[in-house]
């Protein structure tokens, strides 16, 4: 039989005296909390213990005795200690000695009630209280079998320490009739700065979840549920981002208590999220509005929106001629070089009579950067989205015709080998045709593969230019999910403190010899950067499409409608 014995290495140097711990039965293991000093008074010790225990919901006792054998040796106070395993009545009764300036320690057991006592192998194993006090254990997600049981009892170890908090707030200036050595023996560790904010977040937590309470119940009046506004509402990446921000003000500034560790480490992350996006949003603005930055900014956008244009007008000449050789259909072809001419056309005239507001725009659009980073790069997204949204329709007509000749020729190939598209079912069945609806389709079928060359040109030019904005869009909406998703606060734990995310724990041997109990130390494993992330990060909304390439591949082909927004609702994790 193995008796493991947690020790912890902040008692090394303690006085003599009992040791305070909890008995897990299960695994046969004595988690040693605190060292009670003499003098005392067993009845005050049990009376301690027993509000301990009334407060922690954890079975604290007394398991042992601790001897410092640097002190002063006295025969009294040796079998005081004997004494002391009547007294108490604990099985077993553990007698842990320090000898001298020796590394070597002495541990022994003492069943006095026992009929057969056995000689039991003893392992005493160092952990540093205060990393095991402020750890959480995260188990790794695909443990199973042995695994997950030694992560289990793991947990119960570090559950035990985390729960005994009350224990710990009793130091050495406290005037009571109980002395503790504990890892916050020389003073309650904690800090002015913390308390004073806790104290202050309080009001400024009640006036902030008033004023989201208020802007949350402008957000689902009726009044942005008709069609002009919930139509922005929904296709506009900035009204998103807002949203997104709106509920994670709601979720920090909540003022119920988080539950377990993973809803605290939520909160502060998010609260580190926010706090870094809305510092990068002021460098942002503080960056624009010196040296007329947005003058400039406006004075360059006509040029470049002119030239652009431009470059599209002489895309359209030169499809419009005989593109890389190509023989393509003349009429169609110049119906639809005029009919995209024209709309760039119409385009230039909206740019230059929007040119004398532009600065303007910019100016009032530069402020929506104390917001936040992310809701500037949306602000952005949109901006590209309304700049190029004569290439957007471009793509449309484009993309509907090609679609609709596909879809054509589909149904007269099913024509031809005598079967039919069966709505009601939903299948092909077989069909048969006269001699005229034969005649038809041939005529249709002819034109329609002969006009698909100059069509598909067309779509596959305009598709392109769409998928180039799309790409600049989507970087853009990746940037604002890596802002969004990441877990700052738990990262830079992970950096500064890594004992707080542990993922297991690993044991290096200090001294093992013959008749003496094997010594080791509990060191903390930290979590991965990768399980980190894994673990704490948070979920977003982005607008951005996530399609597969096949499926990707498959709506080019078709000729469907690529948006580069999500539907509402849809969330992204």
């Amino acid at each position: 039989m193995v008796l493991k014995v947690f020790f912890p290495s902040c008692c090394s140097s303690a006085d003599s005296g009992i040791l305070v711990g909890r008995w897990i039965s299960e695994q046969n293991s004595a988690v040693i909390l605190a060292v009670v000093h003499f003098p005392f008074i067993p009845v005050q010790v049990k009376q301690y213990l027993g509000e301990v225990q009334r407060v922690t919901k954890v079975s604290v006792s007394v398991l042992g005795s601790w001897s410092n054998s640097k002190q002063e040796k006295e025969e009294s106070l040796s079998e005081f200690l004997e004494d002391l395993g009547t007294i108490f009545c604990h099985e077993p009764w553990i007698q842990i000695s320090k000898e001298g300036d020796s590394k070597f320690w002495s541990c022994s057991t003492i069943q006095k009630h026992s009929k057969n006592p056995q000689e039991e192998e003893i392992i005493l194993v160092y952990y540093d209280q205060r990393k095991v006090m402020l750890s959480h254990l995260h188990p790794p997600l695909d443990t199973a079998g042995q695994r997950a049981e030694d992560a289990s009892k793991l947990s119960a170890i570090f559950d035990t320490v985390a729960r005994s908090r009350v224990l710990f707030l009793t130091d050495r200036y406290d005037e009571g009739p109980i002395k503790l050595t504990h890892w916050q023996s020389d003073g309650v560790e904690a800090s002015i700065i913390v308390e004073l904010m806790k104290q202050a977040s309080v009001p400024a937590c009640m006036l902030l979840t008033f004023l989201l309470s208020l802007l949350s119940g402008i957000c689902r009046s009726r009044v942005l549920k008709f069609w002009p506004l919930s139509f922005l509402w929904s296709k506009l990446s900035t009204c998103e981002q807002l949203g997104h921000r709106l509920q994670h003000l709601q979720v920090i500034s909540s003022n119920k208590k988080a539950q377990n560790q993973n809803q605290l480490m939520r909160k502060a992350n998010i609260f580190v999220s926010l706090l870094i996006d809305v510092a990068l949003g002021m460098l942002l603005m503080s960056w624009l509005y010196r040296k007329n930055r947005i003058g400039h900014l406006a004075d360059t956008l006509i040029p470049v929106a002119d030239h652009v244009a431009e470059e599209l007008q002489d895309l359209l000449q030169w499809l419009m001629g005989a593109p890389a050789g190509l023989k393509m259909n003349r009429a169609l072809d110049q119906v639809l070089g005029r009919f995209f001419l024209y709309h760039i056309h119409l385009w230039i005239s909206y740019i230059h009579l929007l040119s004398p507001f532009i600065e303007m725009i910019l100016w009032y659009v530069g402020l929506s950067a104390c917001l936040g980073l992310t809701v500037a790069l949306c602000i952005l997204s949109d901006i590209i989205a309304l700049l190029t949204f004569h290439i957007y329709c471009f793509y449309v007509y484009g993309a509907r015709l090609y679609c609709l000749k596909i879809y054509g020729l589909s149904s007269l190939w099913r024509l031809f080998r005598g079967k039919k598209w069966n709505v009601l079912r939903q299948r092909v069945d077989s069909c048969s045709y006269d001699l005229d609806q034969l005649f038809i389709g041939t005529l249709l079928f002819t034109i329609l593969l002969f006009l698909l060359p100059t069509t598909a040109l067309y779509y596959l030019v305009f598709t392109l230019l769409r998928l180039l904005v799309v790409i600049v869009q989507g970087l853009i909406h990746l940037l604002v999910d890596l802002i969004d998703s990441l877990p700052l606060y738990s990262l830079i734990l992970r950096l500064c403190r890594s004992y707080r995310l542990a993922a297991g724990v690993k044991f290096r041997v200090l001294e093992q010899q013959d008749g003496k109990p094997l010594r080791l130390l509990m060191q903390i494993n930290p979590l991965s950067y990768r399980g980190v992330v894994q673990t704490y990060r948070l979920p977003t909304y982005s607008c951005y499409p996530r399609d597969s390439w096949a499926s990707l591949c498959k709506k080019l082909f078709l000729g469907e409608l690529i948006y580069p927004w999500k539907h509402k609702g849809e969330k992204q994790n």
